[in-house]
């Protein structure tokens, strides 16, 4: 969430970069809004200064025997009485109606971002590793699956509709070896803190991240109020909601091994056949929470930790930095890892890293303590993927295909296959 101070000092920065997004200007209507919740705030407290005054007043006149006195001041407070809740209430709209607008404005994207409308303007940053160089005809990973006779979406869509799938056998067992070797890459070598943390939240949790309001539809919604996590991002960055930490402690870096759900509301029509994009999904999950002056620099470095999941699985891959029209709505700048898929032909998504600033900790309202000053100051937080489980899934699949339909297992996978090294076709 934005600063409504710093939108009154700086309204044309904030439609600059709106206009960046490609969204309307908001500065005069969000100006002129915070204009009448002040003006109706003071109003309610020289309503309150005035009838405490007033009261004060009665004493005195009584004290003076002035008793017509006192009985005009005391009418005079009845009146006073009677108008403040409606001042009050005005007021609490008021505030209602600034905090709802000013949670649906997007981060302010930092100077380097490339400006653009969409996907197509992301520039390219770098890129690693090569494709892999075959005789045979390249398959997209749910013929590779199929065939081999352990990806079923026929019998998930009996147990739960269109975006689920079945794995069964040695692919199910890639699939829990390809989070657990991430888990332990980010724990042992990244210094990362595992976290065991609850699937269903809050919707505070969710306004926090910025996921609530603006993006309901997005989410699934339990029959008690509560909502399942569409990333592990929303329990980790809120372990710290609502705290103030010594600024020596910082970082603080959380991962999870998690499922995550998303209704993927939007959706419709792309990406129907497969796993590329699921209702439901497992991820590893990358946290950072730290201050001003090392935000950028933790960018960077969890960036390049998510990377190193697809170094070290041998995929060749590219890391991408999202123009403004692409960015999440609370970004302020993003790295997108786009790993090669060989079926497809082409690069897709595998991971996002973004800072956010102190975009989420206002929404949060969690602070450090200055090592300096010793004043309160927002954290600034970051997240990112470490990385999607299933499209690791879909990659390795693709890209480790043999020519008889059979899939290599990754080298650095083997200590968690139980002795396989390859996946052949069930018999």
């Amino acid at each position: 969430m934005l600063d409504i101070k710093w939108i009154r000092e700086n309204p044309q920065a904030l439609d600059a970069a709106l206009a960046k997004r490609g969204a309307e200007p908001l500065a005069q209507n969000l100006v002129a809004l915070d204009e009448k919740r002040r003006s109706a705030v003071q109003k309610a407290q020289d309503l309150l200064s005035r009838r405490n005054l007033a009261s004060k007043e009665i004493g005195a006149a009584l004290s003076q025997k002035n008793g017509e006195l006192a009985e005009r001041l005391k009418a005079e407070v009845a009146e006073l009485k009677a108008l403040l809740p409606t001042v009050e209430e005005e007021d609490r709209q008021l505030t209602a109606e600034l905090a709802d607008a000013l949670s649906r404005i997007p981060n302010i994207p930092f100077d380097d971002v490339p400006v653009g409308k969409d996907e197509h303007d992301n520039v390219v940053t770098r890129t690693v590793g090569e494709k892999p160089r075959w005789n045979h005809t390249p398959k997209e990973h749910f013929e590779i699956g199929e065939g081999l006779g352990y990806m079923d979406f026929e019998r998930a869509a009996k147990l739960s509709g269109s975006r689920f799938t079945v794995l069964t056998g040695p692919l199910a067992r890639l699939e829990r070896a390809l989070g657990q070797f991430m888990i332990d890459l980010h724990t042992r070598e990244h210094g990362y803190t595992e976290v065991s943390s609850p699937l269903m939240v809050r919707a505070e949790a969710l306004f926090g991240t910025g996921n609530l309001p603006k993006f309901e539809e997005d989410l699934f919604k339990t029959t008690d109020g509560r909502y399942l996590i569409p990333t592990a991002e929303v329990t980790l960055t809120n372990l710290v909601r609502e705290e103030i930490l010594d600024q020596e402690k910082l970082p603080l870096r959380f991962t999870a091994l998690t499922p995550s759900f998303r209704s993927e509301a939007g959706s419709a029509g792309r990406d129907t056949r497969g796993m590329l994009r699921q209702h439901q999904f497992w991820k590893c999950e990358l946290v950072s929470i730290t201050d001003a002056e090392n935000a950028i620099a933790e960018h960077e470095r969890m960036t390049a930790c998510a990377e190193e999941v697809l170094k070290r699985l041998g995929l060749h891959f590219r890391t991408m930095t999202l123009c403004t029209g692409d960015m999440g709505f609370g970004s302020r700048k993003t790295y997108d890892l786009e790993v090669w898929l060989p079926g497809q032909n082409t690069f897709r998504e595998i991971s996002s890293c973004s800072v956010c600033g102190d975009f989420q900790a206002r929404r949060m309202n969690a602070r450090y303590r200055h090592k300096d000053d010793k004043s309160n100051r927002f954290v600034h937080t970051l997240n990112g993927s470490g990385t999607a489980v299933g499209r690791c899934l879909i990659a390795v699949l693709e890209n480790y295909l043999n020519e008889d339909g059979s899939v290599t297992i990754p080298d650095v996978l083997l200590p968690y296959m139980g002795g396989l090294t390859k996946i052949e076709r069930a018999a």
